[in-house]
C-alpha cells in the first residue's frame, strides 16, 4: 500500500480514537436532507429524495464507487411501514484523481441529490408517517479523509386514502441499466426517419475514429496524386467518383454479403485469407511503383479500350480503389453496422439500405478530400521535386501497411511467417529508411540530388527515425502499446493472442470454449466475461492494449471467468460467430458479455471505447449482480 494511503488510514483512526468529547469539535462538513415530493396512498411507490450538502473543498464518494480505494457512499430508507426498498438513483458523479488512494475515484462535491423509491405496504390506513432515511460515507478533502459515518433524518408523509394508482406501483429493484452505446435496431426506427439517419450519419462519423481505417489513408493520398499528374483528368469528377464508389460499394456488396453469407459475412470477407493476400500484394504493387521502379499501366487489352473511351477509362481504377476500400473498411463492424447485417439477413430491407447508404456516406465523407487535395497539389507549378519526395514516403507507409494484411493471411492460414516479431522488425527497418530517404542518404530513381534540406524536412526525418528507433524497443522486450499494438499481428501462445507485456495481464487465464468457461463459473461461482473478438480485428487490438492492460481492468478481471471467442479464425470460428447472431442480435467486433454462471445475460457491452470509466462500470455491474 502506497505511503499516503497509509497516512489516510492512520489518520481516520486517529480520528476515530480521540475521545467523544473531544472529537466533538470535529465539525462534520456534510449536512443530510431528506424529503417526499408527493403524497402516496397505500401499496404505492414513494421516491424519498435524500440531499447532501457539504463545504467547498469537500467531497463525499459515489455509490458505485470504484473497489480497492475509499468507501462508496450507502443511503437506506427504514421504517415499519416500508414493503420493500428499491435501487439507489445517483446523479453522474466526477471523476477525478485521488491522490490519498493513488487511483482514479468517482466522487460527489457541493450538493447531491439521491433517490430511492420505496414501496408502502397494502393495509396502511390515511394518516401521518415518519420514516427513517440513512446516509453512510465518508467525506473527504485533498488534505484528510473523516472516519466513515452514518446520519439517520427523520422523512415525514402522509398516506392519503384511496386504491394503489397504477403508474405509482412500479419499483425499481435492481441498479438501473446503464446506457454503453447498446443499440436496440428497433427502438430506433420507432423513433422516425428522421432519427434513424442521424443516428446513422453519427455512427458513420465514429467510425472514421477506429484504427481499422487509417491503412487508407496512405494509398488514397498516393494514388490521387499519381492521378493529378495525368493530363485530361478532372479532380473533382476523380474525387466524387471514388466517394461515390466507396457509398455503391459498401452498401450493395455489405448487404448481398449479409444475404448469401449471413450477418457475418463483411467478418468473413475481412478475415478471408486469400482477400487480405490480395490487399497486401497490391498495396506492395503500389509502393513499388511510388519508389519509381515502374510506372502502372492497365493492361495491353484495356490501353485499347482506353484510347477509345478515354473519357470512362480513367475512372475503372478509381473504381477499383473504391472497392480495395470497401474491402479493408469491412474490418469496421461497429455495433450499428452489425445490427444492420443481422437485420438484412433476416429478409428486411428498406432500413439497412437507409442505414448503409448514410453510414458509408459519412464513412467516405472525409476520403472525399483526401481523394481531391492530392490531385490539386500535383498540377501546382514546380511540384516535382517536393512531391516526389511525398510520393516516396507514402509508398514507404503504404508498404508497412502491407504488412499488416499480410499478417492478417497468416494468422489464419497459420504460415508463422509474418509474426508479431517479424512484422516489428520490418516496420522498424522501414521507419528508419523513411528517415534516411527524407535526410538525402537513400536516393531512389526519380530523385534528384539534394544539395541541402529544408527545416521541415529535417524534422519529419527526426520523427521517423525516432519512431523507427521506439518500434526497434520492442524487438527486445519492451512492450508496444497504444495505437501501433493494434495493427501488429498479435503474439499468439498455443493458439491464444499472448499477454501485452504486463505482469498483471500474464496472469490472467481465457478460456476459448464457452461451455468450460460456463463449468469453471459454475464451479467457482464467479461471473463470466466474453469478449468476442477475432485474429485480424484491429480494433480488438486496440481495446486489448489500451483497456485491458489498465491495472483497474486487470482488478476486476480476476473476479471473472475469462471467455475469449474468436469468430473469424481458429477452431468452429462459424460457431462461435453465429452464436454471437443468433443470442445478442449482432455480428460487431469486439463485443462483450456478462453473462451469470446459470448463462443468463448480465450486461454487454458494444465494442470499442476510448471512455475507460465506461467500461470500468460495466464490468462493476456484472461483479454486483
Amino acid at each position: 500500500m502506497k505511503q499516503n494511503t497509509l497516512f489516510f488510514l492512520t489518520l481516520a483512526l486517529l480520528v476515530t480514537a480521540v475521545p467523544a468529547g473531544l472529537r466533538g469539535q470535529f465539525t462534520d462538513p456534510v449536512t443530510v436532507t431528506a424529503r417526499v415530493e408527493e403524497n402516496p396512498r397505500a401499496g404505492e411507490v414513494v421516491s424519498v429524495l435524500i440531499t447532501t450538502a457539504m463545504d467547498p473543498e469537500w467531497h463525499i464518494y459515489a455509490v458505485r464507487n470504484v473497489s480497492g480505494g475509499p468507501i462508496p457512499s450507502r443511503f437506506d430508507v427504514r421504517g415499519d411501514i416500508v414493503e420493500r426498498v428499491g435501487a439507489v438513483r445517483e446523479p453522474d458523479p466526477e471523476v477525478v484523481f485521488d491522490e490519498g488512494f493513488e487511483i482514479e475515484t468517482r466522487i460527489h462535491p457541493g450538493i447531491t441529490e439521491f433517490e430511492i423509491p420505496v414501496q408502502l405496504k397494502q393495509d396502511l390506513p390515511p394518516g401521518d408517517y415518519t420514516l427513517t432515511a440513512a446516509a453512510f460515507y465518508q467525506v473527504c478533502n485533498n488534505a484528510m479523509c473523516f472516519p466513515p459515518k452514518e446520519v439517520t433524518v427523520p422523512v415525514t408523509l402522509t398516506v392519503e386514502a384511496g386504491a394503489p394508482r397504477p403508474d405509482h406501483t412500479a419499483l425499481l429493484t435492481e441498479e438501473p441499466e446503464q446506457d454503453y452505446g447498446n443499440l436496440v435496431l428497433g427502438e430506433e426506427i420507432e423513433k422516425g426517419i428522421w432519427s434513424f439517419i442521424l443516428l446513422a450519419l453519427s455512427m458513420g462519423f465514429l467510425a472514421l475514429l477506429t484504427p481499422c481505417v487509417f491503412p487508407m489513408i496512405p494509398i488514397t493520398v498516393s494514388y490521387f496524386t499519381h492521378q493529378g499528374e495525368l493530363e485530361g483528368r478532372s479532380p473533382l469528377k476523380q474525387a466524387l467518383v471514388y466517394t461515390l464508389g466507396i457509398i455503391a460499394t459498401f452498401t450493395i456488396l455489405g448487404l448481398l454479403l449479409a444475404v448469401f453469407l449471413g450477418a457475418g459475412g463483411a467478418n468473413q470477407i475481412a478475415a478471408n485469407p486469400w482477400v487480405n493476400l490480395f490487399i497486401g500484394g497490391l498495396f506492395i504493387y503500389f509502393a513499388l511503383s511510388l519508389f519509381g521502379m515502374y510506372e502502372i499501366q492497365l493492361p495491353a487489352g484495356l490501353r485499347q479500350f482506353a484510347l477509345k473511351n478515354e473519357s470512362r477509362a480513367g475512372y475503372v481504377g478509381v473504381l477499383f480503389m473504391a472497392l480495395t476500400f470497401t474491402f479493408t473498411s469491412f474490418t469496421c463492424t461497429v455495433q450499428f453496422l452489425g445490427l444492420l447485417l443481422v437485420a438484412a439477413a433476416q429478409g428486411q430491407w428498406f432500413w439497412p439500405i437507409i442505414g448503409m447508404l448514410v453510414f458509408s456516406s459519412a464513412f467516405a465523407l472525409p476520403f472525399f478530400f483526401l481523394a481531391l487535395f492530392p490531385q490539386y497539389l500535383a498540377k501546382m507549378p514546380k511540384s516535382g521535386g517536393w512531391l516526389n519526395a511525398v510520393k516516396v514516403v507514402m509508398g514507404f507507409l503504404e508498404l508497412a501497411a502491407a504488412f499488416k494484411f499480410l499478417s492478417n493471411t497468416d494468422l489464419v492460414l497459420g504460415w508463422g511467417i509474418f509474426t508479431h516479431n517479424s512484422v516489428l522488425a520490418v516496420w522498424t527497418m522501414i521507419m528508419l529508411f523513411t528517415g534516411l530517404y527524407l535526410l538525402g542518404k537513400i536516393q531512389l530513381p526519380h530523385d534528384s540530388r539534394l544539395e541541402s534540406i529544408g527545416v521541415g524536412r529535417m524534422l519529419l526525418s527526426l520523427f521517423f527515425l525516432t519512431f523507427g528507433l521506439y518500434l526497434g524497443t520492442g524487438l527486445f522486450g519492451r512492450p508496444i502499446h497504444g495505437l501501433i499494438y493494434s495493427y501488429l499481428p498479435p503474439a499468439l501462445e498455443n493458439g491464444q493472442i499472448a499477454a501485452s507485456g504486463t505482469a498483471e495481464e500474464e496472469e490472467l487465464h481465457w478460456i476459448q470454449d464457452l461451455e468450460e468457461g460456463l463449468a469453471e463459473a459454475r464451479r467457482t461461482g464467479k461471473p463470466v466475461f466474453i469478449d468476442f473478438t477475432g485474429y485480424t480485428c484491429t480494433n480488438c487490438r486496440w481495446m486489448e492494449s489500451n483497456v485491458f492492460t489498465r491495472p483497474e481492468v486487470q482488478e476486476r478481471f480476476r473476479q471473472f471467468v475469462l471467455v475469449r471467442l474468436y469468430t473469424d479464425g481458429g477452431e468452429n470460428y462459424r460457431e462461435k460467430q453465429q452464436y454471437e447472431i443468433d443470442r445478442f442480435g449482432t455480428a460487431a467486433l469486439p463485443f462483450y458479455v456478462i453473462l451469470s454462471p446459470d448463462n443468463e445475460e448480465i450486461a454487454r457491452f458494444p465494442g470499442l471505447s476510448r471512455d475507460v470509466n465506461q467500461f470500468i462500470d460495466f464490468l462493476d455491474m456484472g461483479l454486483e449482480q
